[in-house]
């Protein structure tokens, strides 16, 4: 093997068309752009343009709306909290919050806050301290022995309002 044995793989590299070059390079005259007007210039071309005529997305009735202060929890079910106990990523003493669930990666980020819903068992006495609960969930966790703690909801500074 010497150096100049060396190359690339067949086809790994490959020459840029050359256009406007004369009609024999076949990409001559207006260089694959067709014929002329707007979609022939570099720049702004109208999309949804239908030649006057009401274009369709003008058309079609618009629907519903989009609500901007709408909170987006993370979800906690019974089921994944008795399974972070029970690997001991946590400790069923201490209190349970947004902080403590994410430091034991049962939650990557808490969002706007925790909801904690109720599917599945809880066996252990938990003190939780979340943004939102299902009210299976604070049965659930009351039976065991444990609380659970309503938080406000976090305003845009990210305390609590």
């Amino acid at each position: 093997m010497k150096l100049t044995d060396i190359a690339d793989n067949a086809g790994s590299r490959k020459k840029r068309m050359r256009v406007g070059r004369g009609i024999g390079s076949g990409k001559g005259k207006t260089s694959g752009r067709g014929g002329k007007g707007q979609t022939a210039r570099s720049g702004v071309r109208i999309k949804g343009f239908e030649g006057g005529q009401m274009p369709l997305h003008r058309r079609l009735p618009k629907r519903g709306f989009h609500n901007i202060f709408r909170l987006d929890f993370a979800e906690v079910n019974l089921d994944r909290l008795q399974a972070a106990i029970d690997a001991k990523a946590l400790d069923a003493k201490d209190v349970i919050n947004a902080e403590s669930l994410v430091k034991a990666r049962v939650l990557r980020r808490a969002k706007d806050g925790v909801r904690l819903l109720g599917r599945g068992e809880i066996k252990a006495k938990l003190n939780v301290e979340v943004h939102g609960a299902s009210k299976s969930a604070i049965e659930a966790i009351e039976k065991a022995g444990g609380s659970v703690k309503i938080l406000a909801p976090k305003n845009d500074e990210g305390e609590a309002a």
